[in-house]
């Protein structure tokens, strides 16, 4: 059975394993996903990732999330923006700055996968993926 949208299952498994406090969390690999981590660890939402080859050749990605000092998770909100039924484009002038520069927003560009603020260093627009705060 195939995924229909497997950003958006990255993005729950993530949020549920915060909510429940686990300390990683497991899921198919791709490459995509790999930026995404890669992107998540560079604004300190995770902290680190590596990717698990099994014997019939899968690719698993294993995420460990970060907390606060408190317990409280990082990430407290993970939202997918663009889905494969409604895709989601913006210029450089309509990036959105999420809570006013606390979170951020992980863009599809011609250039890879960056972060909002990337997108604005590099003068370049996309397809946003997902809003993280």
């Amino acid at each position: 059975m195939s995924m229909t949208d497997p950003i958006a299952d990255m993005l729950t498994r993530i949020r549920n394993a915060c909510g429940a406090k686990h300390r990683r969390v497991d899921m198919p690999g791709s490459k995509m996903k790999v930026e995404i981590a890669r992107i998540l660890k560079e604004n300190n939402f995770i902290q680190d990732y590596r990717t698990l080859e099994e014997e019939t050749g899968r690719k698993t990605l294993r995420v460990v999330l970060k907390y606060a000092q408190g317990g409280q998770p990082v990430i407290r909100e993970m939202k997918r923006v663009s889905t494969p039924g409604l895709r989601k484009y913006v210029g450089v002038a309509e990036i959105p700055r999420v809570r006013n520069g606390l979170g951020m927003a992980i863009l599809s560009t011609s250039k890879g996968l960056m972060s909002d603020r990337q997108a604005r260093q590099k003068r370049t627009g996309g397809e946003i993926l997902a809003l993280i705060w």
